[in-house]
């Protein structure tokens, strides 16, 4: 097989599974109808909600642990929380725990700062943030706990809208890389959040020469990507999210095992091109683990 045909079935093997996409709906359904009886009055299982973090941006992978869900509550209850004298945000997060509970009796869920954290036993864990509409109709704020509770905003749409953008420009490159690169981040534990390897990535491929190429390209993609990486200023400490300009921080040295996947995968080109296909599989495996195809 093709370079590209091992990275279509690459492509198949990092994307989430059709039962676990239900399963997370069916949740998402159940927790935001929940939620829409008793802060609503309604009974609707998709109004007021949304998907944020990776999985909103359609750039989760196989594997995925955290599933955001943005919860837009009615502005009284801003007012009410924000009335009290000491933390209201910790008294708003209990009650959408109180709510939730009533759909998820033997979940564990809590307040953690500024989500309600719903754990699961397949190991999938949905962060609930309860956030309220800001002026500008496109942003959000909600509620953070901490240091005796304050409000902070941000702006997920932004971002969802900024990747399905640059995604349509680059032939669906975008959203791709993004995946791939958590197949890699999660074979060699690399310390890259979902949303910084989203940055760097929409960064990378405005001006990536083979953008608009599909699957033949992708082997030329990680390579590039991973050289890309390895030449950002080590002294960076954060970078801007595409669409909302929120800071991404860095949670720690990611260079030097990017410069070690470039030059796997200089290996892994040139074996291709000496006509060396397992040798080719074997080392792309190195870089990305067992969901790469051996044979």
């Amino acid at each position: 097989m093709s370079v590209a045909d091992d990275f279509i079935r690459f492509n198949n093997a990092y994307n989430i599974d059709r039962d676990t996409i239900a399963s997370i709906s069916y949740r998402y359904r159940r927790i935001t109808r929940q939620l829409n009886s008793d802060f609503w009055n309604t009974a609707s299982d998709t109004a007021h909600s949304l998907y944020a973090g990776s999985y909103g941006r359609d750039t989760a992978a196989r594997g995925l642990s955290d599933l955001d869900i943005g919860f837009v509550l009615p502005v009284a209850f801003y007012h009410k929380y924000n009335g009290y004298q000491y933390n209201g945000q910790s008294a708003l997060l209990q009650a959408v725990k109180t709510s939730i509970r009533k759909t998820y009796k033997t979940s564990d869920s809590f307040g953690d700062g500024q989500v309600v954290v719903v754990k699961f036993t397949d190991n999938i864990t949905f962060e609930v943030l309860p956030v309220f509409e800001h002026v500008d109709g496109e942003s959000w704020i909600y509620p953070n706990t901490n240091h005796g509770g304050s409000w902070k905003t941000c702006n997920p749409r932004a971002e969802i809208a900024a990747v399905k953008k640059r995604n349509s420009e680059t032939n669906k490159n975008l959203k791709r890389l993004c995946r791939m690169m958590r197949a890699w981040r999660d074979y060699n534990n690399v310390p890259m959040s979902g949303m910084l390897i989203d940055t760097l990535a929409y960064q990378f491929i405005a001006n990536w020469v083979h953008r608009d190429k599909s699957y033949l390209y992708h082997d030329y993609m990680a390579r590039d990507f991973f050289a890309y990486l390895a030449a950002l200023d080590t002294n960076q400490s954060y970078w801007r999210a595409p669409g909302s300009g929120s800071n991404v921080a860095k949670k720690g040295h990611f260079h030097w095992k990017a410069r070690v996947a470039y030059n796997q995968s200089v290996q892994a080109i040139l074996h291709d091109q000496n006509g060396q296909v397992w040798s080719r599989r074997q080392m792309w495996r190195k870089i990305f683990g067992p969901a790469f195809p051996a044979a």
